[in-house]
Formats: structure tokens, sequence, C-alpha cells
């Protein structure tokens, strides 16, 4: 029998499929082994700094942000400017776009997803130095934005100067792997990486979603593979006791969530785009970050005012508290972050807006009479879906992370409640989540 020919399109599109896969693999592998690598000595210096005395871990927040601020505004330089004194193959390493944030790693994955041969990912070193004095010294901002930058100059970096075919693909592959190395859900770091992308319209084509899928699962191999233990997710482990009881509290929970959480990644993309020089703002905030830390270590725990919010989940989770002191410890958490986003804090907004979510969450468990690690969960994921603006991540997460079916449909509905609360809640602020190049920024 005489054989069909292959269609051009069908073999053009397994083409892209096989090449996409292949830097989906390639990426996703090298840049969950660094990010792996580079988070536990993030954690390492951070439980150093959580075993101080208060004062000091009151104090080492700001004194991590003004090294961060030196690190990227005194040794980093402008594209505006030339020095002709430096060594000319040391520029790229340095130099950042004119009138950028240079802390905002956010903003380089966004504006040039679906153009990533374009990343610069030689400011990766530079920006991995601020991380370390960021969140390893104890401000109130995560991880998840540094393992998906990682990820994604890692993958550009190897598609440069190695294999240029497979530059797009491994950068997608490595940006959701280090998402997923960290979280340990294959499908949250896939959802996270496409999800930011569209922000700027990058399409969701079949090489950008079999990059995703190939390094979100690369990534959570190594996650299971090394036994690591890099982020705690509060996973839901009994049910509302009623449907009526799950449809309240994911109305109430997503509303609160979304609102404080939206309100709070407002204030920080306004703060880091105001126009005034980075001394003064890293002096403004770092004044209103070292007040919010005082009064969390008084009305709660010196650990609830230090790191990306574990220690306030944990203090909440072992100490019994009215409603209205955790509903203080909630707004003075998102006021710690977004001092510490606007002072030129270079992490991520991702793992504080759960912390912000749990515990706003956990206001209404008393009255709901829901359990607290439900209240928490749902509160989590309506922070992901209305402050930081990614639903299909939020969702990805919590069926990742499980639990009872009816726990599961109640966070399920507080995704669905926050991300129009945060999406009303921004527009009523004027702030647009479709972020734009740094180059293309005025400010």
């Amino acid at each position: 029998m005489k054989e069909l020919p292959t269609s051009p399109v069908a073999s053009a599109l397994a083409s892209t499929i096989g090449t996409a896969a292949l830097g989906g693999v390639l990426g996703g592998f090298l840049a969950a082994a660094l990010v792996i690598g580079f988070t536990e000595i993030l954690k390492a210096i951070l439980a150093v700094v959580s075993r101080q005395y208060t004062w000091v871990l009151i104090l080492m927040p700001l004194v991590g942000l003004t090294l961060t601020v030196l690190v990227l505004y005194g040794f980093g330089l402008s594209g505006e400017t030339e020095s002709f004194e430096r060594p000319r193959w040391a520029r790229p390493w340095r130099t950042f776009a004119p009138r950028s944030s240079r802390s905002d790693l956010t903003g380089d994955m966004v504006g040039f997803a679906g153009e990533e041969e374009g990343f610069p990912w030689r400011l990766a070193p530079i920006r991995m130095l601020a991380m370390v004095t960021t969140v390893g010294f104890g401000a109130a901002m995560g991880t998840e934005a540094p393992a998906a930058y990682i990820g994604v100059a890692t993958g550009a970096a190897l598609g440069h100067r190695w294999l240029r075919p497979l530059l797009r693909p491994a950068a997608v592959g490595g940006g959701a792997a280090g998402v997923a190395a960290l979280m340990g859900i294959p499908l949250l770091g896939t959802a996270y990486i496409l999800e930011l992308g569209r922000r700027h319209h990058a399409p969701l084509n079949a090489e950008r979603v079999t990059a995703a899928l190939a390094g979100g699962f690369v990534g959570w191999l190594l996650h299971v593979a090394l036994n690591v233990d890099l982020l705690r997710l509060v996973i839901p482990h009994e049910p509302p006791h009623t449907f009526y009881q799950a449809i309240v509290t994911a109305v109430l929970i997503g509303v609160l969530s979304g609102t404080i959480t939206a309100l709070s990644g407002a204030a920080i993309y306004r703060a880091k785009f105001f126009p005034v020089h980075p001394y003064i703002r890293l002096a403004v905030s770092g004044l209103v970050l070292c007040v919010a830390a005082l009064i969390l270590a008084r009305i709660a725990a010196p650990s609830a005012a230090v790191g990306p919010g574990g220690g306030a989940i944990r203090w909440v989770e072992s100490t019994p508290a009215s409603a209205l002191t955790v509903f203080a410890v909630d707004i003075l958490r998102a006021i710690a972050t977004t001092s510490a986003a606007a002072a030129g804090g270079c992490g991520g907004l991702f793992v504080p807006f759960l912390a912000i979510g749990d515990l706003g969450g956990r206001v209404f468990a008393p009255s709901l009479g829901v359990p607290s690690d439900l209240a928490g969960a749902a509160g989590a994921a309506g922070g992901i879906s209305g402050g930081y603006h990614l639903p299909f991540t939020a969702v990805a997460m919590v069926l990742g992370q499980g639990g009872p079916h009816l726990a599961m449909l109640t966070c399920l509905a507080t995704v669905a409640v926050a991300g129009p609360v945060g999406t009303a809640v921004a527009w009523v602020v004027g702030h647009s989540y479709v972020e734009k190049r740094p180059s293309q920024l005025k400010n």
C-alpha cells in the first residue's frame, strides 16, 4: 500500500514540539539545579539571621536593603552613561537599561516574554548578590521571583552561548523549572511562567507551552529526587462543615485577601517607579519598615517581623490570638513587604502574598467556625489570584497541594472571588498589571 505523504504543517509542528521539549529539559535541568543550590544558601543565611536578638532581627533587613541598593546603584551602572575607565567586557555584566528599576526581576521576565533572545542574562550575577542581601538578610520578600528569574537567565545564557535554536524554549523551561523546584508542584511552575508572559502578550503557542511543561516537570523531578524542603505551603486537612459554610468562607476570605494584596501590589508598583533618588526611597521606606517590624515584634513575635512570612504563619498557628490581632499582623506584613520592595529590595512578592492572604483568611476562621488551616490555604490562594493577578497559577497551586475535595473546592472558589476583586481594586487605584520592558518605562 502506498504511504500517504506527511503534511508539511504536521512535520513543522512535530519539529517545534521536539525542539521545545529538548530546550525545556536542558534549560530546566540546569536552572532547577542552580535554583535549588542558591535557595539553600538563602535559607541558611536567613536561618542564622533569625536566631539573633530582637534588635538584630529588626535592623538586619534594613542593613540588607542598604547593601542591595549599594550593589545595584553603586556597583551597577546605567546605560545612559559610558565609562571608559572600566574594561569593555565588564560593562554588560553591570549596566542596566536607562530609567529601569534595577531590583525589578518580574519586569525583565515580563518585558522580554516571547523575545527571550534579548533577555539581559549577564545581569543575573549582580542581581543574585542583591537577592542574597535582600532575602537572606530577612527583608519581607520571597524566593519565587528570584527562582524564576535565575531560571530564565540560565536558559537564555545556555541558548545564547551554545544552543541558539533552543534559546527561547530553554529560557521558558528554565523559568518554569525554577519555580517548580522551589514549590514542588510542576504545573505551578508551568502556569506561573506562561501567565506572567501573557502580561506582555507572549503567545500560548506549542513552543512555549511545551517548553513550560517540560521545564516544570524537570524542576519537580529534581525537587523530589533531592528531597529538598525549600518552601512550606499550608495544606488544608479538614473541609468546611457544610457547603453553605464553604461558599461564605470563599466570599469573605476572597474579598479580604484580594483587596489587601491588590492594594499592596499597586503601592509596590507605584513606589518602584516613583521618580525619586534610590537613596531617598531607601531612607523613607526603611524607616517605615523598621516601625512595622517593631510593632510586629511587640504584638506578635520577633520571627513574624522578618522573612517572607513563614515566621508570621508559624506564630499564628502556635499562638492563640484574637481576630483583631491577626488582622493587625496581616496589615503590618503587607506594609513590611510594600516597604521592602519600595526601598529597592530584590526579591519576589508571590511568597509574601501567600502569607498575607493566609493571615487574612485566618481572620475569619473563629467567626465562621472553619478550620484555621483551610482558612489560611484559601486566603493564600486568594492572595495570589487577587494580589499577584495570577488566577491560573493559584488554581495550579490549589490542585497541586491537595486536601479534601470540599476544602479544595473552597480554595478554588476563593480564587474565583479574589481575582475580580483584585482587578477591581487595581482599576480603582489606577494600577495596570500589564508591565513593560524596563527600557520602555519613563520616570
